[in-house]
Formats: C-alpha cells, sequence, structure tokens
C-alpha cells in the first residue's frame, strides 16, 4: 500500500506530526508498535499529563540546558500559546497551575490522548499496529517501510519513536537504531530527569518530603553545576523530586554532590538565634527532642550522628561550637551523588540523534532525503514543567508542516 509519508510511533510527537501533515491534505499512516496510542502519554504527570508551560518560547528554552538554540525555529513556530489553542478547540479545556504548569481541567491524561484521537480521526489520518523493522531507501532517498513482511511506500518518513524511558510504554530504542543504519550518529543515551543514587543515610529518611528548600549541584572540584528552589524526597536509594530531577540533566562525572539549604528563609545569624530560642525552651529535652520544631523528626538522627552530637545530650549543655556546626549544617547539608538511576526510570532521555545532522526550521535529516525527527529521538531535553511535551508538540509541528 502507497501514501504520501508515513509517521513511526505513535507517542506525542508521532501522533501530532501525523495529524499536522493530514490537515494539510496529505494521506498519512501511523504506525505504533503497541497495541494502543499513547502508552507513555497516559503515565506523564502522574497520570494528569503536564501538556505544556504557560509561557513564550524565550521562557522554554532557558528552560532546555541541552541544544535548546537548536528549538529556536521550531518553538518560534509553534510555542506554549498554539498548543493551548490546539487541545481547546479539541474539546480539552485546560488549566495553569503553580510554575506555570498546564493540566486538563479534568486532571486525567486520558482527556489529551482522546483529544488527539478525535483530531487523527477528523484529519484522516490511517493508524495501524506493528513493529517496523526497516526504513526503505533507494538512490539515497526514503521509499517507505518493512513491518514484518509488509511493506509501505511513501515519499517521507518522520521518525518519533521517543527515547529509552518507561521501556514497557514500547521506548526500546527501536529508532536509534533505525537512524545509525541510515548514517546518523547517535549522541550516547543516558536518562534525564532521573532520581540519583546518593549516602547511605538517606534510606533513614525514606519517604521525607522537603519543601521550600535550596538545592545547589556541586561538581568534585566545588563547581556550582545547577541551582533551583522546592521540592526534594529522600527515597530507599537517595534522592528524587523535582529538584533532584532537574539537577540530574547536570550530573557530569563521578565525586557530584547535591548541597541543600534546609532554610532557606533565614540567614545564618537568623537561624542561629531561632536554635537559641529552641534550646532555651526545650532546656530539659534531650537533643533528639529538643529539635522538633525545627526539623522532620527522621531527620534529627542523620543530623546528630553527622555532628557526631549525642542523642541524649541534654538541650541546656550544646556548646557555642557545636551550635556553630548544627547551623552551618542547616543551611549546606551535603548528599554525596553515587550516580543516577537507570535509564528506564528517567521521565526523558538524553541524547539520541545529533542535533548537527537535522535541519532545525524542517527537523529533515541532512543525510537521507524524505527522513524526518520528531520528539525525544532527537538529542535534547528539558526540565519539568510541561517543556518536554512542548519540545514534542514544536518539533512534530515543523516535521508535520515540512513534509
Amino acid at each position: 500500500m502507497r501514501y504520501d509519508g508515513i509517521v513511526i510511533g505513535g507517542g506525542p510527537a508521532g501522533i501530532f506530526a501525523a495529524i499536522t501533515a493530514a490537515r494539510r491534505g496529505k494521506k498519512v499512516l501511523l504506525l505504533e508498535r503497541n497495541d494502543r496510542l499513547g502508552k507513555k502519554l497516559l503515565i506523564t504527570g502522574k497520570g494528569r499529563c503536564n501538556v505544556t508551560n504557560d509561557c513564550d518560547a524565550g521562557e522554554v528554552l532557558q528552560n532546555v540546558p541541552r541544544n535548546g538554540r537548536f528549538l529556536y525555529s521550531a518553538l518560534a513556530a509553534y510555542p506554549p500559546e498554539k498548543v493551548k489553542r490546539f487541545f481547546e478547540e479539541s474539546g480539552c479545556p485546560l488549566k495553569t497551575e503553580r510554575g506555570n504548569r498546564v493540566f486538563p481541567v479534568s486532571d486525567r491524561s486520558s482527556s489529551v490522548l482522546e483529544a488527539l484521537q478525535k483530531e487523527l480521526r477528523r484529519s484522516g489520518v490511517t493508524v495501524r499496529t506493528g513493529r517496523v523493522t526497516d526504513i526503505l531507501v533507494s538512490d539515497g532517498k526514503v521509499t517507505g517501510v518493512s513491518v514484518g513482511k509488509e511493506q509501505y511506500g511513501s515519499d517521507w518518513v518522520i521518525l518519533a519513536t521517543g527515547g529509552m524511558s518507561y521501556p514497557t510504554t514500547g521506548s526500546t530504542g527501536d529508532g536509534y537504531q533505525m537512524a545509525r543504519d541510515l548514517g546518523h550518529t547517535i549522541v550516547p543515551v543516558e536518562g534525564s530527569l532521573v532520581p540519583l543514587e546518593a549516602d547511605e543515610d538517606c534510606a533513614q529518611m525514606q519517604g521525607l518530603s522537603l519543601r521550600n528548600v535550596s538545592v545547589k549541584l556541586l561538581d568534585a572540584k566545588g563547581k556550582t553545576l545547577f541551582t533551583d528552589f522546592g521540592e526534594l524526597l529522600f527515597t530507599h536509594f537517595g534522592v528524587s523530586g523535582p529538584t533532584v530531577l532537574s539537577a540530574s540533566a547536570h550530573l557530569k562525572g563521578e565525586g557530584c554532590r547535591l548541597v541543600i539549604d534546609l532554610k532557606p528563609a533565614l540567614e545564618e545569624s537568623k537561624l542561629d538565634e531561632r536554635i537559641l530560642r529552641d534550646l532555651q525552651m526545650y532546656k530539659n529535652r534531650t537533643m533528639e527532642n529538643a529539635l522538633t520544631d525545627l526539623l522532620p523528626r527522621s531527620m534529627i538522627p542523620v543530623v546528630l550522628k553527622r555532628l557526631e552530637i549525642p542523642f541524649d545530650l541534654q538541650a541546656n549543655s550544646l556548646n557555642k561550637q557545636q551550635r556553630r556546626a548544627l547551623v552551618a549544617l542547616l543551611k549546606g547539608f551535603p548528599v554525596q551523588i553515587r550516580g543516577k538511576r537507570p535509564v528506564a526510570e528517567a521521565i526523558i532521555t538524553s541524547g539520541g540523534v545529533k542535533v548537527s545532522q537535522i535541519d532545525p526550521k524542517t527537523m529533515g535529516s541532512k543525510i537521507v532525503p524524505g527522513l524526518y525527527f520528531a520528539g525525544e529521538i532527537i538529542d535534547c531535553d528539558a526540565y519539568t514543567g510541561g517543556f518536554n511535551l512542548q519540545i514534542a508538540w514544536a518539533t512534530a509541528y515543523a516535521a508535520g508542516m515540512a513534509v
């Protein structure tokens, strides 16, 4: 069977690229290896789907630590404003929450997928399931794809197979191999927006969520790689939460550490006064019980152990040197990082098709005419907040308009 073009991958980028091309009157085939579309989309944003971020294209770029300049044209042509309008007009009303994060009013990612599926039907896209085994090329140009023993002819192919995070949703890296087979360079793939493995004493605080803390990521030489403010979660393996996920995108080499300011609203002198008041108020308590107003209970034993302060020391016996050490630790609580969790646990993949081999205006391959890319397969990734899905919509739109 022959089509004007074929889109490989039924995730956000693939679906949107197919819709964009079909709206221009093209006969489009969308191929998805799973038995249904949007499997990964359904679990994004903890099942709520952070569709985009309510900001301009410039602010999106500020939240793309990797190859942001490559996305300039795509984001200028299809910024968050247009993404919001698309979903609103497709019957999926949206709302904006803290951090300008945009979600469906229903708080269900299925509402986003239903809107996309409705537009697929309305634009006349043919959807089939099956795993693409090969992109066919003749005389250096794309001529179609193979799905097992079947072949589909086409003038162009958009490769939107995603990365390697959450492989159970179908993101197993097939697209990387297809691109590599056609001569493209694949920048080594690893997890981005991924939890971090850290010090053993983090496990003692497992389940503890800290809000409104300042976080710095330092390399082995003490150079600051990243700073953020917000939430952090201690886990059985180390640390997670929004600030940690964003920090993971900047992790370089071994010996990195997170430094957490547990009391960012208080200067050291003010914090010292606060501790003095608590010690006076609970002067007859042990140190383990005198810090309950200052710290979460599960954190107190870890802090005292690090400072080598006996748990049963009377609060009124804490000397000035110990108190200053306590202030310093609360203003700079270090967590030694061992490394990232496996890529399968990452929200997004870092690495992919090298951007210098892709036309930034069309997402077309500079190596194989008729081949285009969209979404996570491209070596671009951003912080949390809807920015990665915004990249998917914008690159998909660019490809869908160019074919």
